[in-house]
């Protein structure tokens, strides 16, 4: 239901997205009102005489960005909409998904709200998608034709091709034929888009997309990186250990990868453990109760880990302390369930000592690895994750 106003210009509240066009183009801004006008300008020179288009900001923006919007927005000769967030969950790649559900065209293209990302680009992309019959369309830098020239200084170039070369080396497969993954210029078509199954964190919501729901033909159109037109830089040190973090829980996807990660993980864990049993120990402790209190040292070590590169998107199922004693519970647990199967591989299958430790490792190591997925960190069902998406105002202009 949406209200009508006859009053020219005026902003509006609805609860629809306006009439599709041939794309729509969504644009995540965080206080980008310094660039908006300028965005839109070059949107209106560049591409509704090539292609119909209509505009969704998905706005995380803490200063005046929807109102220049609204304001620069009366001059344009497409619908533009803004959706502005109260809780900003899952950084700009949150943004993006916001926009993705609310787009209508078949061909959805994202870009920057810092004019770094020509709007000239649009028709080719999409063009470029019709004449492939490709899902995902990706604006490189790093084809023929393609620069990174907008990138400020040699430190952010080091960055962004140290990124590039990480991610393709964990997901060969999934990046092939895609030269440019940290790209946050695309077009994807709607239809190859599962929004559902996406769980960003950070702002390299491409990665996220062609790793999680990637579209069978995928094709790239060289572009410039252009100079920011106004502002400063959002990449920050702590968006890029959002950006490590976010790599992390890609590749433990997989039950397989979480499982090699889970025992790489308690591999690590010895360190803290025998450092603590050697402290107490020095300290004149006796070895039986220096051992359970540092183990308990390697178990808050492993977790710790475990919840921020494993589990990340399956924390909020639980409260925290209900996640730490159930972790713990099981962690110990796997010391009181090593002996007796010791004992059992002895006496019932004559195995030697070492030979029957071994396979008890192995054991109680997977059965505490089902029983930490299954236990601590059950999936979030989906009216929690609804309840956890903050609320969205939405306006057209």
């Amino acid at each position: 239901m949406s209200q009508e106003s006859t009053v020219p210009g005026e902003v509006v509240e609805t609860a629809e997205i306006p009439e599709p066009g041939a794309v729509t183009i969504v644009v995540p801004t965080f206080n980008e009102s310094a660039n908006v006008r300028q965005l839109l300008r070059q949107i209106t020179e560049a591409v509704p005489a090539r292609v119909p288009c209509e505009v969704v900001f998905v706005d995380d923006s803490t200063d005046d960005t929807p109102e220049v919007i609204e304001k620069a927005a009366q001059d344009c000769p497409f619908p533009v909409t803004v959706l502005h967030r109260e809780e900003p969950v899952g950084g700009l790649g949150g943004a993006v998904v916001v926009g993705l559900k609310a787009a209508t065209s078949d061909w959805i293209v994202v870009m920057d709200g810092d004019c770094q990302h020509p709007p000239s680009l649009v028709p080719d992309l999409v063009a470029t998608g019709e004449r492939a019959n490709a899902g995902l369309v990706v604006a490189s830098r790093y084809i023929k034709g393609g620069s990174r020239a907008g990138l400020a200084g040699s430190y952010r170039v080091a960055v962004s091709r140290g990124a590039t070369w990480l991610t393709k080396a964990l997901f060969p497969r999934r990046l092939r034929g895609i030269s440019d993954p940290m790209s946050g210029f695309f077009a994807i078509r709607r239809s190859a888009v599962t929004a559902e199954v996406l769980q960003p964190l950070g702002y390299k919501i491409l990665l996220e997309l062609a790793v999680r729901s990637r579209p069978r033909t995928v094709t790239e159109v060289p572009f410039v990186f252009q100079d920011r037109f106004a502002g400063e830089s959002k990449s920050t040190a702590q968006e890029g250990l959002r950006f490590l973090r976010h790599l992390a829980g890609l590749r433990a996807a997989s039950p397989v990868a979480r499982m090699v990660g889970f025992g790489l993980i308690g591999l690590t864990g010895f360190v803290p453990n025998l450092l603590g049993l050697w402290a107490l120990t020095a300290l004149g402790m006796h070895y039986v109760p220096a051992e359970i209190l540092a183990n308990q040292l390697g178990v808050a070590w492993n977790f710790v880990l475990i919840e921020h590169l494993l589990f990340r998107e399956r924390r909020r199922h639980r409260r925290w302390w209900d996640r730490v004693g159930r972790f713990a519970l099981l962690a110990n647990a796997d010391l009181v369930l090593r002996i007796p199967l010791i004992a059992l591989f002895v006496h019932q299958l004559h195995l030697g000592v070492l030979s029957a430790t071994a396979l008890a490792l192995v054991t109680t190591f997977v059965l505490r690895f089902v029983a930490t997925e299954a236990l601590v960190y059950l999936p979030r069902r989906a009216r929690e994750e609804s309840a956890r998406g903050g609320r969205t105002a939405r306006r057209a202009v």
